[in-house]
């Protein structure tokens, strides 16, 4: 059964470029990607579960190759980018109370205008 997933317009747009140039659908390029995506993580050149075990804090950085690292320092960023609900719940309420919500470059509180996301 077909499902719909919602991807960020910067993934669509290299999902579309790529697709264009490879001669294939949308669908037939994401799940070209996926295929290769999963194969990569299957090969044995680096084993995925370590790398979850690292986002999750239960394996030392440390002990993972230089494959490994590389892949985990890619999924570590990308979910430090996003802020939890938690996250977002504390910063709205500090901004709803007039409080700092972050520190600029130099160190310095931040004030959140009214009507801002922090």
């Amino acid at each position: 059964m077909a499902q719909s997933v919602k991807l960020g317009d910067d993934i669509m747009a290299l999902v579309r470029h790529e697709a264009d140039l490879q001669s294939r659908s949308v669908a037939g390029q994401i799940s070209h990607w996926l295929k290769i995506g999963r194969a990569i993580e299957c090969s044995g050149r680096f084993d995925h579960a370590r790398i979850t075990a690292a986002l999750e804090g239960k394996l030392d950085t440390a002990e993972l190759g230089e494959e490994e690292e590389a892949a985990w320092l890619d999924a570590f960023v990308e979910k430090m980018a996003q802020p939890s609900e938690a996250e977002e719940t504390f910063h709205a309420r500090r901004q709803a109370l007039g409080q700092g919500v972050g520190l600029d470059a130099g160190g310095n509180l931040v004030y959140a205008k009214e009507g801002n996301a922090a």
